[in-house]
């Protein structure tokens, strides 16, 4: 049985701090940044809504699926070579992806692309919990998910630009360069953190007893589904919301980025305010303040879709509760999720991190096959995600935390 307790390693400096934000930055900005050129794509291949909505719902199948593997593997053999394992992966993909002729060929190359994108949020969290301990760590990727909103605040507008300017191409362009820089900075940056390798970690045993002691464990079951629902709530705007607001609505790829990055803007608001808030309250305390705000804006926009008011504004004021209840939940589900693992940090963030992809793929599917001249399936999704990580909360998590 692996033990509960560890002691931290130093804190890292501002550099490593600023590295680690742009490799848990990674996955999101692999999503947001071409989605403005998502409808410019489907032209281009000469396929439909259905078939470029899956490069994203198969990028994170591929990302659920490769971070199953990345934490036991770091948990053994080291934070520092899997990460630099992974954004050598992703950049060869990043590469086919720019020269894909056709949509068969980008989902696959996409598939590819998220096994080595998802060793910068994976592991990236778990350096965090390895440097900081269990107690600073809320606070610390608080402020690391406010930084990474810039990823989806800035990425869509950077992206729709791209795609108007040269061709849908240029943003893989882009990812290339990015994971290029990336790695580089991580060969001299990164130091090796975790200081209490398993040399069990992999053996198929080890890793099906690992997982099944985590979920045996009402709190870390009730968080994973917290966190792993509201990100597929999340992931469901982020799949129909540039059909939503290009084809229903009528807005440019640039307009279309600069309202996502309205709605991100909710984000960094939850999660800065989380991060100010850690230092009086524990992170029981502002998850709680984030599937309240989280759900009650998921409920507000399926009202208001199922009334037949077809505006943007009733999308975007209640998804900007949506995501700022998400800016609570994300960072400090994480937190209560790792903080009783040292010895399998790595595994805790792998099944967390799967969970989480492996249901937004689910929900992005949905979206992507029922999408019609209306708002009400994407609205639906979101709701349904954001109850869900509601009822999470009130049956395994609460309950765990009033008996502490």
């Amino acid at each position: 049985m692996p033990s509960k307790s560890g002691t931290p390693g130093a804190a890292p400096g501002l550099g490593v701090a600023i590295l680690l934000t742009t490799l848990v930055a990674l996955g999101p900005l692999s999503t947001d940044f071409y989605l403005p050129s998502l409808p410019a794509m489907t032209v281009a291949l000469g396929t439909d809504v259905a078939h470029t909505q899956l490069t994203l719902s198969v990028f994170l199948g591929g990302f659920a699926v490769g971070q199953l593997f990345y934490g036991p593997l770091s948990d053994r053999f080291g934070r520092r070579p899997l990460m630099l394992a992974g954004l050598a992966i992703f950049l060869l993909a990043s590469i086919a992806c720019a020269l894909a002729p056709n949509i068969e060929t980008l989902i696959a190359a996409r598939f590819v692309q998220a096994i080595g994108a998802c060793a910068g949020p994976v592991l990236g969290r778990t350096v965090v919990r390895d440097l900081y301990g269990p107690r600073d760590s809320a606070r610390m990727l608080s402020y690391i998910s406010a930084a990474m909103a810039l990823a989806p605040l800035l990425g869509p507008v950077f992206g729709g630009w791209l795609s108007v300017a040269f061709s849908w191409r240029a943003t893989f362009v882009f990812l290339v360069i990015y994971s290029a820089l990336q790695y580089v900075a991580t060969w001299r940056v990164l130091a090796e953190s975790n200081h209490l390798p398993d040399p069990t970690a992999i053996a198929p045993r080890r890793i099906l007893a690992n997982y099944t002691t985590l979920l045996r464990d009402p709190t870390y079951r009730g968080v994973l589904l917290c966190n792993g629902l509201a990100y597929a709530g999340m992931f469901a705007f982020i799949s129909g919301a540039p059909f939503v607001f290009i084809n229903l609505f009528g807005f440019s790829p640039q307009t279309m980025g600069l309202a996502f990055g309205l709605m991100v803007s909710g984000f960094i608001t939850g999660t800065m305010s989380s991060g100010r808030l850690a230092s009086r309250h524990g992170p029981d305390v502002i998850l709680t303040a984030g599937v309240a705000v989280g759900s009650a804006g998921g409920i507000v926009m399926l009202a208001l879709a199922l009334t037949g008011w077809q505006h943007p504004a009733a999308i975007m004021v209640p998804m900007w509760l949506v995501t700022c209840g998400i800016g609570f939940i994300m960072p400090n589900a994480t937190a209560i999720a790792l903080a009783p693992w040292p010895t399998m940090a790595g595994a805790a963030a792998s099944l967390m991190g799967f969970s989480q992809m492996a249901l937004a793929a689910l929900f992005g599917i949905f979206v992507g096959h029922s999408f019609v001249d209306s708002t009400v399936p994407m609205a639906a999704a979101i709701s349904a995600g954001m109850g869900g990580s509601l009822l999470s909360y009130l049956w395994w998590v609460r309950p765990a935390s009033r008996r502490v």
